[in-house]
């Protein structure tokens, strides 16, 4: 782990921020100086640049290999000292911050594409240092565009949601590969191949060897897909029927099932967060991009810009949504003979997640439920009146997989 220190003076912007915050004389009063950090996080390494807020001094270190025990290590310096980190959102980010944490860092994490969007469009050198030096700096002057931390339960219960949206969208392109074949070697067109009868439908086709062989391997593969598929469906199920959000968004909303709310639940957290839903909309990736000037204005797109698994399950609880026992039946129909069907069906996920940011979880013991804020339904303090996307226990079996 090398590292090295250097002296500067602070600029105006830093000055300023220092005289809003007090840090000098919180520090003297403590007995110990504050510090900033930045940190750029990579595989084989981790780059980072701090500032000692009573001194002015400014200091690096690298440390290597980027796991655990020398992340550690790196922090123990720091003990009993106040620290400020910024990291960015990327991979990896989960084993940092808890590390930071223990030590009781205040930990900040960082949007990359907007961080990285403040840099400005001058082109300047890039390096780990001046990455490190940026993320610093944001935080200092208080800029840092700041991305919500889950809780452990929620960090848990997106990975199995992200894990089996994995495994299905592969099963998904395995199938597609089979159709692709057949479509290449001329042979009919249809559907539900992995039905017994689909499968014996696809053995009796006539195809060359290298297609037969190209067949076999994808269906060994989707076989494959299936053995891991199913128990951990059937554990997200079971713990949509008994977490009190989930239960609130598949019984408050026509065609939210149980791994659609499971899967809600999971990617849109705490949705005390956002502002307001518009805000939920756009996180999710289902807003529409706008790029216009003066008079000239191209179509709008799906931005995208979000978690794939949270638009797969509002689109596939969209799709429920517009059967004809559907209230939004009207609505849909409406939309679709206007767009079609297939905005329409984008248009009806966009107001369902809406409605799911709006979801208060259900009463319990017969408490009735207070709106503290508009477009939120929480209340004050009783951990059974907390909004639904929070996702918070209300019970052991609330968040445990072995309950």
């Amino acid at each position: 782990m090398a590292h090295g220190t250097r002296w500067v003076g602070l600029d105006a912007a830093r000055v300023a921020a220092l005289a809003a915050l007090d840090v000098r004389d919180e520090g003297d009063r403590n007995g110990r100086s504050p510090v900033v950090m930045g940190l750029d996080q990579h595989r084989a390494q981790i780059t980072a640049e701090w500032i000692d807020l009573a001194t002015g001094e400014i200091s690096r270190a690298r440390v290597a290999p980027a796991d655990r025990a020398a992340v550690r290590r790196f922090l123990a310096r720091f003990g009993g000292r106040e620290l400020e980190v910024a990291l960015e959102a990327t991979t990896g980010w989960r084993f940092v911050a808890e590390e930071l944490e223990r030590v009781g860092a205040g930990v900040h994490l960082a949007e990359p594409a907007e961080t990285s969007g403040l840099r400005g469009p001058k082109k300047r050198a890039k390096t780990d240092w001046a990455d490190a030096r940026h993320l610093r700096e944001l935080l200092l002057i208080g800029r840092l565009p700041e991305s919500w931390i889950p809780p452990q339960h929620i960090l848990d219960l997106r990975a199995r949601v992200r894990c089996r949206h994995t495994l299905s969208h592969q099963r998904t392109e395995w199938q597609q590969r089979i159709q692709s074949v057949l479509y290449h070697h001329g042979c009919p067109h249809r559907r539900d191949l992995m039905t017994a009868d689909g499968r014996e439908w696809l053995a009796a086709q006539r195809l060359p060897q290298t297609a037969r062989e190209q067949v076999t391997i994808a269906l060994a593969m989707i076989d494959a897909f299936d053995v891991q598929l199913a128990p951990l469906t059937k554990e997200l199920r079971d713990y949509a029927r008994r977490q009190t959000g989930c239960t609130a968004l598949s019984d408050g909303h026509y065609g939210i099932g149980a791994l659609c709310a499971v899967t809600i639940l999971a990617e849109l957290g705490d949705a005390r967060r956002f502002h307001n839903s518009r805000d939920a909309v756009r996180y999710s990736g289902l807003d529409i991009t706008v790029k216009q000037s003066d008079q000239h204005r191209a179509p709008g797109r799906l931005s995208r810009q979000g978690p794939p698994a949270l638009r797969w399950a509002l689109y596939e609880a969209a799709q429920q949504a517009r059967h004809p026992r559907s209230p939004d039946r009207d609505y849909y129909l409406q939309v679709a003979q206007r767009i079609g069907g297939n905005r329409a069906c984008l248009a009806l996920a966009r107001k369902l997640l809406k409605r799911c940011y709006r979801t208060p979880p259900r009463p319990r013991r017969g408490r009735a439920h207070a709106r503290i804020r508009r477009g939120c339904s929480c209340a004050p303090s009783p951990p059974s009146n907390r909004c639904v996307a929070a996702g918070s226990p209300h019970s052991a079996a609330d968040t445990s997989w072995t309950a």
